[in-house]
């Protein structure tokens, strides 16, 4: 099981790499960085069919999305001078809250 959620986080980390990477692509003009996110975006997509093996597709779902979300936000925010209010801060918290009961309670279901 661990194994699986190590794929799982492997996916995020692999979504997020792309995603962060789409404003250096410059709307895909950029040759290496549009490749590197779309080996990143692959590879993400690649890992996840590992995990929808072993876990129900909407806990691999809301959890890819939800600390994907959660990450990118934070992310931008640090790279992008991206400001945050804080009623987007408090939306944030609760989406990790959320991925953590979603994970807690679906573990009695697997």
């Amino acid at each position: 099981m661990i194994k699986t959620y190590l794929f799982l986080f492997g996916a995020i980390i692999f979504e997020v790499t792309g995603t962060m990477l789409l404003p250096v692509t410059q709307n895909f003009t950029k040759l290496i960085p549009t490749s590197i996110l779309a080996i990143c975006y692959l590879s993400a997509f690649y890992l996840l069919t590992f995990v929808v093996h072993k876990l129900p597709i909407a806990i691999v779902y809301a959890t890819w999305s939800g600390l994907g979300v959660f990450t990118i936000a934070i992310l931008g925010y640090i790279f992008f001078k991206q400001s945050l209010s804080w009623q987007a801060i408090l939306g944030l918290f609760l989406i990790v809250i959320g991925v953590i009961l979603v994970n807690a309670y679906s573990s009695k279901l697997i």
